[in-house]
């Protein structure tokens, strides 16, 4: 079965977005950007809300000649593949994107059913906290910076659910930015 991930910078106090809706300090350094191009190459599917898509967006739209090899690359990998999005205001997507048709926990059975070795990966800390309240979720991937931003949009939802998790790996790039993969222990 289709592994279903979470993967998203985080800062060491637990936000992916500061309190004032800032998050460049997850602009990564080419360690930590080369370590999500890899990331990448594992999926098959990438399920976000609106805000992540429209963030997004940019690497559909961007002129490439502007770009370096290691954004080259990354876009090469993320505009063909296949990206569902959940949205109760578009009507409709751009590039390789089709909207939700069903509910997540129906998208992800329906994507888990379907052939393929690749993961399922999901973007964005709402729709998060959704698969994971769920039970769908079944590995966390974080990039934690060394900063606190003292609230904002949490990477784990608050839902006061337990869940225990084993170590997968662990890894420090560039010196400071510390990434630790987690798989849910079922």
């Amino acid at each position: 079965m289709r592994n279903v991930t979470y993967s998203m910078g985080v800062s060491l106090d637990g936000y992916i977005v500061g309190p004032d809706g800032d998050f460049a300090w997850t602009d990564p350094g080419d360690e930590v950007f080369r370590s999500f191009i890899d990331e990448i190459r594992e999926v098959d599917v990438h399920l976000m809300g609106r805000r992540l898509y429209e963030t997004m967006l940019y690497w559909e739209t961007v002129d490439l000649s502007t770009l370096d090899d290691a954004e080259r690359e990354w876009a090469a990998l993320w505009n063909p593949l296949p990206k569902v999005v959940f949205s109760r205001t578009l009507s409709a997507v751009q590039g390789n994107a089709r909207l939700a048709t069903g509910s997540l926990a129906e998208e992800i059975a329906r994507l888990r059913a379907e052939p393929g070795d690749g993961d399922i990966a999901i973007g964005g800390a709402a729709l998060a906290a959704e698969a994971a309240a769920l039970g769908l979720i079944d590995e966390y991937r974080a990039r934690v910076h060394p900063l606190l931003v003292g609230g904002g949009t949490p990477f784990f939802p608050r839902d006061e659910r337990r869940v225990n998790l084993e170590l997968v790996d662990t890894r420090t790039y560039e010196g400071k930015v510390l990434y630790v993969r987690y798989r849910v222990a079922r």
